[in-house]
């Protein structure tokens, strides 16, 4: 249901509906006459979208493209058509590009267009999605629910929808799915459709706290899929299986759990073994995302037959929407080796569910935060005092936001008050990405009107030039979309900006490099920090340089640099990654640490703990950063390091011995 690819009524219809001519009337004399009309030609391009070669489709469409007159509506359904074609090839940027130049030449009143203007804005739905900015995604899905005329594209509009405002307005999510159920009653679903319905229920009352309501549908879904006996197993049936054994744990019942999860198939591979990814890291806590170490999260991806993530979705959070978020970015950056995934049968590859929590070892300062401080501080100097961040509900906040903005805009357009008006706007994740752009190229506007210090500044620069860039989330867009900034005299003269924007174009870029690849560019450029004479000694910008390079350092292997770097943060520098010696193991359990229920059910897996080492060389503060299958090794895991003694280590002060150690487990059945 993501994209219909049916053609208009008939070939009449779509002549009278578009305006289409023969290509005689629009070419040059000089040219050759056509062997085909433009009408046929759209025929063509159309029958190819329903076949697997998107290449031959696109260049159908290509070519009906440069048939048509530049800016008329005839060009604009053909953009349209040409937009999904892009988006299945892996074009997204470009898709995006043609979905929104075709809509532009759309008329907005033509009740005939209405089926290409929701094709289009499910593109830029999903490509939205693709790319976590989920609130831009719920814009353009709730203009393809509006724009839809048919049931099944309206269902579809709301499917889409539902999947991103779980994670940024649930109660936007909870409204959505009354509506399909109240349009799903006016016709006869398929049971497929219906069970997705019921795992969009789920996953909304899982992340709200309904435990029992989640329960409840999600054993609907399984049931609409054919039960947990069905012969033939999907990835839908293993998806809706996964929901029910997370609801039933969170419900405290782990028996039945476990039963759900081992219908699902996974850690029970009869060929080949979904080993931890080459480059496999937890997110570190702190950071602009404010990552605390009790956050919790599941999140299902698929691994490209290369070893790379080509997609990955939140299903599940402690801590809100946003830190789901933050841990999917994290995952996106994780790859395999290619061959290891191949020797993985693709079902295995596909829609896999790992349970994550943020790593204390590099600790950040946040850089936001550190901008927002500038800007605030200097309007609290001018008397503009900036209304507090809404501890509630995000998406509920935002009405009393764009209501304050607007006041001020009537008051004074270019004001400090609009300014503080369009940060708070702009600071709230339910914005779409467009409209926050727009937002803050007008915010930077005033700031600059107004002569706002660099930093203050900077908060609507970076905001406005990383929102403007519909590709920013491919590799070496989001630095090449900074560098600029570090040339402009207004922040390349002020220590504090200049250090914010290379701190950023690190973190853009190491997200995406693999182990493989050396960081030797990143290292470069957080030196340009750390070693700024002009940033005081315990800067915060300065310390999160010196941070981010001890962590590229330690997964280098170059662990003396990494002391060393680490130390001169003025940090304690007790984290077990950086130490000479880290204390040696004395004891640790043996098989008996396989849980029975895992040996019971045919589970193998993999959990990676992180824990302190007291001075006394007990293991304290364990947790588990990642585990898979969720939530059945966890507990374990955990148990087993408990359960292991290191070598005692001297301390003065008694403290801890090793902080932050990092160590994983994998459990196998015998034979």
């Amino acid at each position: 249901m993501r994209f219909k690819k049916t053609a208009l009524s008939s070939a009449g219809a779509l002549a009278m509906a578009t305006g289409l001519v023969p290509v005689g009337a629009q070419t040059p004399p000089s040219t050759p006459p056509a062997t085909t009309t433009i009408q046929q030609d759209f025929d063509a391009a159309t029958a190819l979208d329903a076949k697997p070669d998107r290449a031959a489709s696109l260049a159908a469409w290509e070519k009906l493209e440069a048939r048509t007159k530049p800016g008329s509506r005839s060009r604009g359904i053909v953009l349209v058509r040409k937009a999904p074609t892009l988006f299945a090839l892996n074009r997204a940027d470009e898709s995006v590009k043609a979905a929104r130049a075709g809509l532009a030449l759309l008329p907005a009143d033509d009740a005939s267009l209405a089926e290409d203007r929701t094709r289009a804005f499910l593109v830029l739905g999903q490509v939205a999605t693709d790319t976590l900015d989920y609130a831009g995604a719920v814009t353009a899905l709730q203009q393809a629910e509006a724009s839809a005329v048919s049931t099944a594209d309206k269902l579809g509009a709301m499917l889409s929808l539902v999947t991103a405002q779980i994670f940024i307005d649930p109660t936007a999510a909870a409204a959505t799915l009354a509506r399909s159920d109240a349009l799903a009653g006016t016709v006869e679903l398929e049971k497929s459709v219906a069970a997705r319905f019921a795992r969009e229920r789920t996953l909304l009352k899982l992340n709200t706290g309904d435990i029992a309501g989640a329960r409840a549908s999600a054993l609907q879904a399984i049931k609409l899929l054919g039960g947990l006996e069905t012969n033939k197993v999907d990835i839908m049936d293993a998806s809706a299986r996964s929901d029910a054994a997370i609801a039933f744990l969170l419900g405290g019942n782990a028996d039945e759990a476990r039963r759900y999860m081992a219908y699902t198939g996974a850690g029970r591979m009869v060929k080949g073994s979904f080993d931890p990814a080459a480059e496999m890291r937890s997110p570190d806590c702190g950071g602009d995302a404010g990552l605390r170490p009790q956050d919790v999260a599941v999140v299902e991806f698929n691994i490209a037959s290369d070893g790379t993530i080509d997609q990955a979705v939140p299903i599940y959070a402690a801590g809100g929407g946003q830190v789901a978020l933050e841990f999917v970015r994290a995952v996106k950056g994780w790859s395999w080796p290619a061959e290891k995934v191949q020797a993985i049968p693709a079902f295995f590859r596909y829609h896999v569910r790992v349970e994550m929590r943020c790593s204390t070892a590099f600790e950040r300062p946040s850089i936001d935060d550190g901008l927002d401080g500038v800007l605030e501080q200097w309007l609290s100097s001018k008397g503009v005092a900036v209304a507090p961040e809404p501890t509630g509900s995000k998406a509920a906040a935002l009405a009393g936001q764009r209501a304050e903005l607007a006041s001020a805009l009537a008051q004074s357009p270019n004001g400090l008050r609009t300014l503080a008006a369009i940060y708070r706007l702009t600071n709230n994740p339910t914005v779409a990405r467009e409209e926050r752009a727009a937002l803050s190229a007008r915010g930077l506007a005033i700031a600059v009107a107004n002569d706002a210090p660099p930093s203050a500044r900077l908060t609507f620069d970076l905001a406005g030039r990383i929102d403007a860039v519909t590709d920013i989330w491919r590799s070496g867009v989001f630095q090449r979309t900074l560098m600029p900034m570090l040339s402009e005299p207004v922040y390349a003269n002020d220590p504090q900006a200049r250090a914010a924007i290379r701190l950023m174009m690190v973190d853009g870029a190491v997200a995406r490099t693999r182990k493989s690849e050396k960081n030797d560019t990143a290292i470069v450029t957080l030196r340009q920090v750390a070693d700024d004479k002009a940033l005081r000694p315990n800067d915060p910008l300065r310390v999160g340089a010196l941070i981010r390079i001890a962590s590229i350092e330690e997964r280098n292997g170059q662990i003396d640099a990494a002391r060393a770097t680490f130390a001169s943060s003025g940090l304690t520098a007790n984290q077990c990654a950086i130490m000479d010696a880290p204390p040696k193991v004395v004891s640790m359990p043996g098989s008996e640490a396989f849980p029975m229920e895992a040996q019971r059910w045919g589970f193998e897996g993999w959990t990676q703990v992180q824990f302190d080492i007291g001075a006394d060389g007990n293991v304290i503060n364990q947790r588990a950063l990642l585990s898979y299958p969720p939530f059945i090794f966890s507990e374990a895991g955990t148990k087993f390091f408990t359960k292991t003694k290191y070598a005692k280590t001297y301390r003065p002060d008694g403290g801890l011995g090793c902080g932050a150690t990092t160590n994983r487990i994998k459990f196998l059945l015998p034979g």
